[in-house]
């Protein structure tokens, strides 16, 4: 690929790796900060990609390659939001243009890519587990000279896997040291009493006052004892702030010793701190407290808008750049959700809606604005979204528990046993199901029908368009069994959306367009690419039937009996993975039917799906419009088996 366009300051141009970055004088540090933050700044306006995160930590970033003897050292980043500056300095600068397109570099630390991405990262918290089983192993080697550093943003923290990490931290005692990133935000306002814990003393106004006083009177002092009193103070301040601090009282409980907190944005009194705690051993951690988007005023106002700019824009302003085009579009699926469970709590006053730390991806913040005390955002814990949906809905609440359907594989026992094994009424919306594009492979949304269809007492629903989504939200609400709805990232179909309410029989799927010798099934959204390849067939003078099932729990019995009676060839089309998915369900019906039919089965192959658009992974995957077309076109034209057989009585 072509070398990155992206303007590059003079210091910068002369980094490819950090063993040159350490060889620039400290005092060049400021300087490299604002040419990198430029550069972070120019890519974005022109590419999008996460952003805000990313600028919070510059300084950061530089300091630990500065002072850190990378890749021999390791570093490990939590999420990955926050790497892109680590990447600028590992050797990708010059392909950062193509980060989250298809064959470019990925939107996240991944191991493949670079030695300096020492663990693979999509999902948040797993850095403190991964660095300390780092730590571990070099223990174990005798490699005591190499160092490991966890870099976690505060929102980690309101997920329990950080904390099963501490707790095992303070118990092996390992060297290791753990770095906060605290700026009080993840993707949305961070929630919860760890975000307040943490504000700890520095906004106590008891603590201020103590402190004002002691310096007014350290400042009489002096003008008997000397100057020297004023840095005594501020020594004693700090030491006071050590010993009286909430979150030194946290982390010493838990085993680590606790440093800060310390101006992210200092990076040369970063250096400073860093080379002294690399020096000593055991497990310690760095309280620095930083400005998500730091640099660029727009993202400083508004982090969550300027988190992952969909727009381009002008990097001087922020103003966004036209896209030439006026035409309306239809609405994104989550939007939709987040319209449509108002309607719904409107309704019916025990509608209530849990979401972990994605009110604005989910379509929620609306929501939470008109009816706070019904919309919980529990922060990055899935698990316990899931149990306290259970818990809501065991008192006779109609939850609408929304998460990203990668997310909710994080909480798959608690879906199993607080959820379906007590047949909780808990509805789940599963947005970012199927292939989600440029998040690539840890964001991917293809698993969910083959790791839910199992679970007994689950529904399993997909809408084709946006108003199928509002009427299975509907009927999810007055169904009484545990529900689950999936729909893809991005925009829908229609432009009228909006519909009445109407309730879908739970299990009945429709027929969309009648045919002959082959039929179509296909399982939500992808159906529309479904109807697509059948006009570019009609041309042809190929009339496919297809079928949109709606359900993959329970199966249209009825219409898949019709079906296997009346056509020769079936193709199942759906988006995501083939083993177990939707095919598999119909190869299963089929088979304990007694019904021999040839079935071909579109969806995700087993392999991990890379980064790209959309349709670009439906094209890989070989379900994209075109893709099914030369599937029916494959299945008209080979010779067909005689059927000589008739299905179990």
């Amino acid at each position: 690929m072509s070398e990155n366009p992206t303007p590059v300051g003079p210091l910068l141009s002369r980094i490819e790796y950090p063993d040159q970055l350490r060889l620039l004088p400290e005092d060049n540090l400021p300087q490299l900060a604002e040419e990198l933050r430029s550069f972070l700044i120019h890519h974005a306006a022109q590419y999008g990609g996460h952003f805000a995160a990313s600028l919070g930590v510059v300084e950061l970033t530089i300091a630990l390659h500065y002072v850190y003897n990378t890749p021999e050292d390791l570093l490990v980043w939590d999420v990955g939001h926050q790497a892109y500056g680590h990447k600028v300095l590992t050797g990708r600068r010059r392909q950062f243009h193509t980060n989250r397109l298809k064959g470019g570099i990925s939107g996240f630390p991944k191991r493949e890519e670079s030695v300096y991405d020492t663990f693979g990262v999509g999902h948040s918290s797993t850095a403190i587990s991964a660095a300390l089983g780092m730590a571990e192993a070099l223990r174990h080697k005798g490699e005591t000279a190499r160092k490991v550093v966890a870099i976690v943003g505060d929102g980690a923290l309101t997920a329990g896997l950080a904390y099963e990490a501490l707790n095992n931290v303070g118990a092996l005692q390992p060297d290791l040291l753990i770095v906060l990133n605290d700026n009080q935000i993840s993707i949305d306002e961070n929630v919860g009493a760890i975000k307040d814990y943490l504000a700890g003393l520095t906004a106590s106004r008891a603590y201020n006052r103590f402190r004002d006083e002691v310096w007014k009177l350290l400042t009489r002092l002096q003008e008997k004892l000397g100057t020297p009193v004023r840095d005594y103070a501020a020594r004693l301040e700090e030491r006071l702030l050590f010993l009286l601090s909430k979150p030194a009282v946290l982390f010493e409980t838990m085993g680590l010793r606790y440093f800060g907190p310390v101006n992210g944005h200092d990076i040369i009194g970063l250096v400073d701190t860093l080379r002294n705690l690399r020096t000593l051993s055991g497990p310690k951690l760095l309280h620095c407290r930083t400005i998500k988007g730091k640099g660029f005023p727009p993202a400083e106002k508004d982090p969550i808008k300027w988190h992952a700019p969909a727009f381009k824009f002008n990097p001087k302003t922020g103003e966004p750049l036209s896209s030439g085009s006026s035409a309306p579009a239809p609405p994104r699926y989550q939007d939709v959700f987040g319209e449509t469970v108002i309607e719904l709590a409107q309704m019916d006053p025990r509608v209530v809606a849990v979401t972990p730390a994605m009110l604005s991806g989910s379509g929620l913040v609306k929501m939470r604005q008109l009816m706070p005390e019904r919309c919980y955002d529990v922060g990055i814990a899935e698990q316990h979204a899931v149990t306290f949906s259970a818990g809501l809905a065991t008192q006779g609440m109609k939850v609408f528990c929304n998460i990203y359907s990668t997310f909710l594989q994080r909480a798959y026992d608690q879906v199993i046993h607080d959820v379906a094994i007590q047949s909780l009424p808990v509805i789940f919306c599963l947005d970012r199901a199927g292939a989600v594009g440029a998040d690539g492979a840890t964001h991917q949304g293809l698993y969910d029908i083959a790791y839910l269809r199992p679970i007994p007492n689950l529904i399993l629903s997909a809408p084709l368009n946006e108003s199928e989504l509002r009427h299975l939200m509907y009927t999810a609400l007055l169904s009484e069994k545990p529900f689950v709805i999936r729909y893809p990232r991005g925009q829908g179909v229609l432009l009228e959306w909006r519909t009445p309410f109407e309730e879908i029989p739970i299990g009945k799927g429709r027929l969309l367009r009648e045919g002959e010798r082959v039929a179509l099934l296909s399982y939500g959204h992808i159906g529309n690419e479904v109807l697509a390849a059948c006009e570019v067939l009609a041309e042809e003078g190929l009339f496919p039937a297809v079928y949109d099932l709606r359900f993959a729990k329970p199966l249209d019995e009825a219409l898949l009996t019709e079906v296997a009676e009346k056509f020769d060839f079936i193709i199942t089309v759906e988006d995501g993975v083939r083993m177990g998915g939707i095919g598999s369900a119909v190869l299963e019906w089929l088979s304990d039917k007694g019904y021999f039919i040839p079935v071909k089965r579109l969806g995700a192959p087993d392999v991990v799906i890379e980064h790209g658009t959309q349709l670009e992974q439906y094209a890989l995957c070989g379900y994209d419009r075109y893709s099914i077309a030369a599937a029916v076109r494959e299945a008209y034209y080979q010779k067909l088996p005689l059927r000589m057989w008739k299905p179990f009585s």
